[in-house]
């Protein structure tokens, strides 16, 4: 959980953004979120005294003439506009996040896999999610009356397997890897590749009661097809209760209000007639039959609005 941002930006930038900067710093401190302040390496600091852009809770301790975090908390992000800064932080583990604007364009930020661009469009729910992408956080990404729904993770990996163990889910799709290695290293692979670069994908459903995984859901892509995917899977014990109904009615709700989906398919195992009647449900449209790698499947597709997915209001 994020507790801590500490800044770094060199004393141009600071003046240039302070409006921005003191935003974003208010709604950190209104979300609870603890701020400080470090000085950039590239700055000279007289007679070994830290130079801090504010006093309080400093963080540093000098070496020579860089600065560099004692001890800093695991539950800390750190922000930056110095190239030299990021790289000191990131050898010393940290969580670093750089910021490139128009007067850093020189620096190289190497490795760095999220980046701010422009300070004025940053919140805290953006600094939460970045910081939860680099210490490996999973994004909640909503939840329904009874339902949680987050990234799947390493440890959902027993659940999923009990999930699947079931000959009625895998009569319909695909099962899981034989091999419990090569499944976790799938979904690390998943969480990098389809998390870290589009912000979404399949994802685990959790119990809200009990917090036990009992199905997966979520929006995928086919390299055959141009248009977004709905897929979906309840557990055997958790199925006839309009568990999967709830969830795909705000994964609909989600796709239009928050990802900006105009148009989402669902492709179903010809035979398969209870997915086929919750598409239905759901409002899909029958778009008669297609077959993949000599298997045949129902194509349903469904134009998105503001009405997708209200029935199941994320609360």
């Amino acid at each position: 959980m994020l507790r801590k941002v500490v800044f770094a930006l060199r004393d141009g930038t600071g003046n240039r953004l302070q409006l921005s900067l003191r935003s974003l710093i208010g709604d950190l401190k209104q979300h609870g979120i603890e701020v400080a302040y470090a000085v950039c390496p590239e700055d000279k600091v007289p007679d070994g005294q830290c130079k801090t852009v504010c006093k309080e809770d400093c963080l540093l301790r000098m070496h020579g003439s860089i600065c560099a975090v004692d001890q800093a908390e695991p539950d800390t992000l750190y922000i930056t506009d110095s190239s030299v800064q990021y790289r000191i932080w990131q050898q010393y583990g940290k969580y670093v996040l750089p910021y490139r604007h128009q007067w850093n364009q020189e620096d190289v930020f190497a490795g760095a896999e999220y980046m701010i661009e422009r300070l004025e469009e940053v919140d805290y729910e953006v600094v939460d999610m970045a910081y939860r992408r680099l210490a490996g956080i999973p994004w909640e990404i909503f939840k329904t009356k009874r339902c949680i729904v987050r990234e799947t993770i390493v440890e959902d990996v027993d659940s999923l397997y009990d999930i699947y163990g079931e000959p009625a889910i895998t009569e319909y799709m695909e099962d899981l890897y034989e091999d419990r290695d090569k499944e976790i290293a799938y979904i690390k692979d998943y969480r990098r590749r389809m998390y870290g670069f589009y912000g979404y994908g399949i994802w685990s459903v959790l119990s809200r009661q009990g917090g036990q995984v009992i199905g997966r859901a979520g929006i995928s892509w086919r390299e055959e097809f141009d248009v977004p995917e709905l897929g979906f899977v309840i557990g055997v014990p958790w199925q006839r209760q309009g568990y999967a109904y709830e969830v795909c009615s705000a994964i609909l709700n989600y796709a239009w209000k928050e990802i900006g989906f105009k148009q989402i398919q669902a492709l179903v195992m010809e035979h398969n007639e209870k997915s086929a009647a919750l598409c239905r449900k759901l409002g899909f449209e029958d778009n008669g039959i297609t077959e993949l790698e000599n298997v045949r499947y129902v194509l349903y597709k469904m134009q998105l609005n503001r009405d997708s997915g209200k029935s199941a209001a994320v609360k």
